[in-house]
C-alpha cells in the first residue's frame, strides 16, 4: 500500500512536471495565436482587444498561475482557434487514437510475442529469418515505413484506403500497421530472450526429463515465468503508441489526438496544446500504474 501511494504522489509530479514544461515550451515556439486568428490585414486596435479577451495581454507568470488555477477546478479553459471547450475536443478526438493504439497493440502483441516464441522452439534458419525481420523493423522509422505501405498498398496494389477515417476495418490496416511492426519487433525480441533465459532454469530441464513434451513444458511453465519483462515492454510501448500516434496520424490525417495536437502546435493553441499533453501524460502514467497491478497478478512474490 506504501508503494502505490509513493508511486501515485510521482505520477502527480510527473504530470505535473510535464504540463509546466509544455506550458513554457509551446510559449516559446515563434509565432503569434493572435496573427494566425485575425491574418495580417487585422488592425492594431483589433489584434490588441483580441489579446485582451484571450487573456495573452498578461505576464508568462500569471497565464501559468491561471493556467492551474483552472486545472484544479477541472477547467482546461477554450480552443483559441475554434472558441469550443478543450475538454470537448479532447473527448471528440480521444476515441479514434484509443481505437487505433488498440489496434496497433494487438497486432504487435499476437504477431511479435508469437514469433519470439517460434523462435524459440525453432531454432536455425528461421531463428536467424526472424531475428533479422526484427532488426529491419526496429530500424525503421514509422515516418518512413508508414508512406512505404501507402505507396505499395495504396497507390500501387489498391488494396487499402489512403487516409482518413471510414466505418470500415480496413481503413485502421495500414495506420496500425504502421505502428504494430515497430512495436511488434521488440516484442520479439523481448519475448525471446526473457523465454531464452527461462528454458535454461533446472526446474524447466526437470519437467522435460520426467517425459513432458517439450512445446508443453516451454508454454505453460517457461513462458508464465517470462511475462513479467514482456509486460514491461508492453506496458511503457503502451504509452509510447500515443507518441507515435502524432506522426501516424497526421500522415493518414486520422481524426484523432496526435492529430489534433499536431494543429494546435501549427495554429499557436496554447489551451488545446496543454491539455492534450496533459491528457497523454495522465493516460501514460495510469498505463504504468496498470502494468505494476498486472506485476502483482502474475507474479505473486513482487506482492510482497
Amino acid at each position: 500500500m506504501k508503494t502505490m501511494v509513493q508511486r501515485g504522489l510521482l505520477s502527480l509530479l510527473a504530470i505535473f512536471t510535464v504540463c509546466s514544461f509544455s506550458f513554457f515550451l509551446i510559449h516559446l515556439v515563434p509565432g503569434d495565436p493572435v496573427d494566425l486568428i485575425l491574418g495580417d490585414q487585422a488592425s492594431a486596435l483589433d489584434r490588441e482587444k483580441l489579446r485582451e479577451s484571450l487573456g495573452l495581454d498578461q505576464s508568462l507568470w500569471k497565464q501559468y498561475k491561471g493556467f492551474f488555477l483552472k486545472l484544479l477546478k477541472g477547467d482546461l479553459s477554450f480552443s483559441l482557434h475554434s472558441g469550443e471547450p478543450v475538454l470537448t475536443e479532447l473527448k471528440q478526438a480521444l476515441p479514434a487514437t484509443f481505437q487505433l493504439a488498440f489496434f496497433a497493440l494487438f497486432l504487435a502483441i499476437m504477431w511479435g510475442v508469437s514469433a519470439g516464441i517460434f523462435s524459440v522452439l525453432k531454432r536455425g534458419l528461421w531463428d536467424t529469418g526472424l531475428s533479422l525481420l526484427s532488426l529491419l523493423a526496429m530500424s525503421l522509422p514509422v515516418f518512413f515505413l508508414a508512406p512505404i505501405l501507402i505507396w505499395l498498398f495504396a497507390l500501387q496494389l489498391s488494396w487499402l484506403p489512403v487516409s482518413e477515417k471510414g466505418d470500415s476495418w480496413f481503413y485502421f490496416i495500414l495506420p496500425a500497421v504502421s505502428l504494430a511492426l515497430p512495436l511488434g519487433a521488440v516484442l520479439l525480441k523481448m519475448s525471446r530472450a526473457a523465454l531464452l533465459e527461462v528454458i535454461e532454469k533446472d526446474y524447466i530441464r526437470t519437467a522435460k526429463a520426467k517425459g513432458l513434451s517439450s512445446l508443453k513444458v516451454n508454454l505453460k511453465h517457461g513462458l508464465k515465468n517470462a511475462l513479467v519483462p514482456i509486460v514491461t515492454v508492453v506496458g511503457l510501448q503502451s504509452g509510447a503508441l500515443l507518441t507515435g500516434t502524432v506522426i501516424v496520424e497526421s500522415i493518414f490525417d486520422w481524426p484523432g489526438l496526435g492529430l489534433l495536437l499536431l494543429e494546435a502546435i501549427q495554429r499557436r493553441d496554447y489551451p488545446l496544446v496543454q491539455g492534450a499533453v496533459l491528457l497523454i501524460s495522465v493516460i501514460y502514467v495510469l498505463v504504468n500504474l496498470i502494468v505494476d497491478l498486472i506485476y502483482i497478478y502474475i507474479h505473486p512474490k513482487m506482492r510482497t
